[in-house]
């Protein structure tokens, strides 16, 4: 009965857009820059003599604009450009127009944050979403020299980081799996490179990127923390450009231009690591004979059918392989293949269908007589979405539309070489069909309350081939025995879920630079990880929900306050949250998951809560920008048979999150950028005494898990920029210095509880040499202290 005001809710919120769907003529166009055709976000949209009734470009660059009497003069402005008028006439309302905006011939003495109008933060529904810059993300310091995207997400508020050296998120309480990470609408499983220290997004390839952390929209979901929306770069439609960089591990090249005329574009990007070719000059014969690497290929390839139809083909491919000595190997790949076909079906309706396969793939091979193998495991998803967008006015718009995706979990299997002693291994397959509904309304119910409402309805079948076991108590345990079970042909049935997702979101504008927000989310997650390790692994097992496996629920309340300062040059956010969690998995003590078939009796199902505050001050425009956010944050899981079956902090509680970054212009050719990070260290278990077994001594675990900490985390890295400005070269460069962990702070990256022989943490037992002492000790292991890079990075 609780869920009834907000359908009531929703119901107002439709009937009000509609009522206020009248028959008005609306002129329809984009944005772009001149030599580029770069879409521009933020612009100013409005008639001549009337800029209050304007409106803000979107993401893609386009806009909707209710048109007077015509034919009348259309304003177009946007900082560092040059302003456009165009006079429109009554034939130009069917069309999509193209507006070209040409940049200023001197240089501005002032660094804007764009993408965003500069009240979009005080005036949209908005709550917990950011859209990041692409050149914002170019501008933070990076590890390695290496711009990265997830690593940019990490220093915003209520996003934390998995450790030292990861790109791994947690949002607002929740593990890294829930969060849904898609490149032009297609999921990633596995969105990193090198074990998690770099993402498999290479910068030049991307166009935007949009973070929802709270209020995600209805047309998403699968994910209860968050979703991560990439779209990639668009070639331009006249001339053939590059970019690219070269770096301390990597390097990277993009092209795009046009393709078969100027109604098609064509968008190319590598990028590769080259770690390997450094060990092969070594003088050590065993470090030249391994390998290490990763590379990624991405494209896009857009078509212009006519006035009303883009169709545009993105594909990625990223691998990573680790070979020890040619006896051990372990790679993983991502291969994505993406369709996206636009259209507008007149001036207020609009239709976006989108495709998509992905596949991830991982494989570990032993190269040894006696206990050799090759371990490997694929899974993928196919989905297909279509969504229509009715926009009746500059005060309403409504969407609706479908979401079907199949999940192809194949069998892990283990096959030994041959003449190997190992046994082979293979479970079964684990297929699901999903199919999602989505609808949502906007509208302003009035002249300072704006709302939307939205509705999405999952319907999840887990499906055959496959096979279920039958457990004596009809409950699954290491220690029940399997009486029975079931096999499935493919595509029979095998489990059913379904479950509604309602939003609701509300901002009531207080004065015209102050507002307050609420909104409400429900999702459900049908897919999900069984892992030891709370940073992700390549080797982590993803498992649909089944006869034994719930899907997880969540559901997320905010509210906020939203103040901008000195004409919109300061933001200032106080956000609040509360997440209540159903049906999360976590696994037994000394769980093992990777080979076993009946996975569900290393499993414990539980519940929990997430809180927090996050603070936002942030700074757009000026030579100095950048922001200083502070979150307080508190996660509680509470799964019986795990510590005492009291609730308990998971790995990714941190209480206190402090980020402060900064940018600063110097002049035309020179910049700086500093990060700082502060954080409560990692939730964690030490032992609480010890045991001798083999005369070794182990360490000895209590009952309450994660009752510890790691020391508190902290970190400053700095980068200076030199960028050559002279735009009549065909050939412009730029050089980028950085240094991560710049006051060589030794954060721990795992504690060993181990004896300490003869005062030598690195003893060998084995050498024959006399021991003289033996203590318990513990050995702290860190991964970075004082590390520079230097990069070039390149346009033609």
């Amino acid at each position: 009965m609780k869920v009834l005001p907000v359908y009531f809710s929703f119901l107002l919120i439709f009937l009000n857009a509609s009522i206020k769907a009248q028959d008005q003529s609306l002129i329809r166009g984009k944005v772009v820059e001149i030599q580029t055709e770069e879409a521009l976000p933020g612009a100013n949209v409005y008639w001549e003599g009337n800029p209050q009734q304007g409106v803000v470009t979107d993401i893609d660059g386009s806009f909707t604009i209710n048109a007077p009497v015509l034919p009348a003069k259309l304003v177009i402005s946007f900082i560092g450009f040059e302003m456009s008028v165009r006079s429109i006439s009554p034939k130009d309302k069917d069309k999509i127009l193209s507006f070209y905006l040409k940049p200023e011939d001197f240089s501005l003495e002032e660094v804007v944050i764009s993408g965003r109008a500069s009240d979009q933060n005080i005036k949209s529904l908005e709550m917990g979403k950011s859209v990041i810059p692409i050149e914002t993300i170019r501008n933070i310091p990076a590890l390695f020299g290496e711009v990265d995207l997830l690593r940019s997400l990490q220093l915003l508020p209520g996003v934390q980081t998995a450790g030292e050296g990861t790109t791994g998120l947690f949002v607002r309480g929740g593990s890294a799996d829930q969060n849904l990470v898609q490149i032009d609408g297609a999921p990633i499983y596995n969105p990193s490179h090198f074990f998690g220290f770099f993402s498999v997004f290479n910068p030049d390839a991307l166009d935007g990127v949009e973070f929802y952390k709270g209020n995600i929209p209805a047309n998403l979901g699968g994910r209860i923390s968050s979703v991560i929306d990439v779209s990639l770069k668009e070639g331009n439609y006249q001339k053939v450009k590059g970019e690219g960089g070269i770096g301390t591990i990597s390097s990277r090249l993009t092209m795009d231009g046009p393709l078969f005329s100027d109604r098609s574009s064509f968008s190319i990007s590598a990028r590769r690591t080259y770690a390997d070719v450094f060990l092969r000059l070594s003088n050590d014969e065993n470090l030249r004979n391994n390998s290490l690497y990763f590379y990624d290929l991405s494209g896009k390839f857009t078509f212009k059918l006519g006035d009303k139809d883009k169709l545009s083909l993105s594909s990625y491919y990223g691998s990573d392989y680790l070979g020890l000595s040619r006896q051990f190997g372990f790679g993983w790949a991502n291969w994505i293949n993406s369709l996206n076909w636009t259209r507008t079906i007149n001036e207020k309706t609009y239709f976006d269908l989108n495709a998509y396969y992905s596949r991830y793939r991982y494989e570990v091979n032993f190269n040894d007589p006696d206990i050799g193998f090759d371990w490997d495991n694929v899974l993928s998803e196919t989905g297909i979405r279509g969504q229509w967008s009715y926009i009746p006015d500059n005060k309403s718009s409504m969407s609706w539309g479908f979401h079907s995706q199949l999940y192809q979990f194949a069998p892990v299997a283990l096959n030994p070489s041959p003449g190997s002693n190992i046994e082979p291994i293979a479970t079964n397959p684990r297929n699901g069909l999903q199919h999602n509904f989505f609808f949502s309304a906007v509208t302003d119910i009035s002249s300072r309350i704006r709302a939307e409402g939205g509705l999405r309805w999952g319907l999840y079948n887990q499906i055959g081939r496959g096979k279920v076991f039958v457990y004596e108590d009809g409950i699954p345990s290491p220690e029940a025995n399997i009486v029975d079970s079931l096999s499935f042909n493919r595509l029979d049935n095998i489990q059913f879920y379904q479950g509604l997702e309602p939003r609701l979101s509300l901002r009531y504008l207080i004065k015209e630079d102050l507002s307050f927000k609420a909104s409400y989310n429900r999702n459900f997650q049908y897919v999900q990880v069984a892992s030891n390790s709370s940073a992700g692994l390549p080797i982590d097992r993803w498992i649909p929900a089944g006869a034994y496996i719930p899907p997880i629920r969540g559901d997320q309340y905010s509210i906020g306050f939203f103040k901008n300062l000195r004409d919109n040059i300061w933001e200032l956010s106080l956000e609040g949250y509360y997440k209540d969690f159903r049906n999360l998995v976590d696994l037994r003590q000394g769980a093992s998951i990777l080979f076993t078939d009946n996975v569900e009796t290393e499993l414990l199902i539980g519940d929990g809560y997430a809180y927090g505050l996050e603070f936002l001050l942030r700074k757009n425009v000026g030579k100095t920008t950048g922001w200083l956010s502070y979150t307080y944050s508190r996660v509680w899981w509470n799964i019986a048979g795990i510590s005492g079956d009291q609730k308990f902090n998971p790995r990714f509680d941190r209480p206190h999150d402090v980020t402060l970054v900064l940018n600063h212009e110097f002049s035309k050719r020179w910049s700086a950028n500093l990060t700082f990070v502060y954080t409560t260290g990692q939730a964690v278990t030490f032992p609480i005494g010890s045991y001798e077994l083999d005369n070794q001594r182990l360490p000895l675990y209590g009952e309450q898990r994660n009752a510890d900490r790691f020391p508190d985390y902290h970190r400053m890295d700095a980068s200076v920029t030199w960028r050559n400005v002279d735009k009549g070269r065909k050939w412009r460069g730029s050089w980028n210095l950085s240094i991560y962990n710049l006051y060589g702070r030794k954060n721990p990256f795992s504690y060993q509880f181990t004896d300490i022989i003869n005062d030598e943490i690195n003893f060998d037992v084995s050498s024959g040499q006399e021991i003289v002492s033996r203590r318990p000790g513990v050995v702290k292991t860190y991964l970075f202290t004082f590390l520079p890079a230097i990069t070039y990075n390149f346009e033609f």
